[in-house]
């Protein structure tokens, strides 16, 4: 299986727990590795025999920046479950920081892999 990736894509969201965090919008990053097969694509030099990063980054951007979640986790849930459905990827991991929420730490957050990796 070959790997179709986008890195660093931070996107604005109503993100937390605390009464403050439901005011306001905070920059969340995504690392997310899709799992494909690139064979096609790369016979034809196609781009609608691929998974176009460019629609999946764009869909990303409009639900995350719509999105009002309390975790990170159902945020990152959510996202796979999008991205599988919608593109029909098999296998994914996806890295959600969320930056500044740590004093002292540049970034924390979730990394799941959902799917079977062929």
């Amino acid at each position: 299986m070959d790997i179709i990736f986008i890195r660093e894509l931070e996107i604005e969201t109503v993100i937390g727990i605390f009464d403050w965090e439901r005011q306001i919008r905070q920059r969340i990053s995504l690392d997310l590795e899709m799992g494909t097969d690139i064979r096609r694509a790369a016979g034809a030099d196609a781009i609608e025999h691929t998974l176009d990063y460019k629609a999946v980054s764009k869909r990303l951007i409009q639900f995350v920046s719509e999105s009002e979640f309390m975790l990170v986790e159902t945020l990152a849930e959510r996202i796979a479950t999008l991205v599988m459905g919608e593109f029909d990827v098999p296998w994914l991991r996806l890295t959600l920081n969320k930056p500044g929420a740590v004093r002292g730490s540049r970034s924390v957050g979730v990394i799941i892999e959902r799917g079977v990796r062929g």
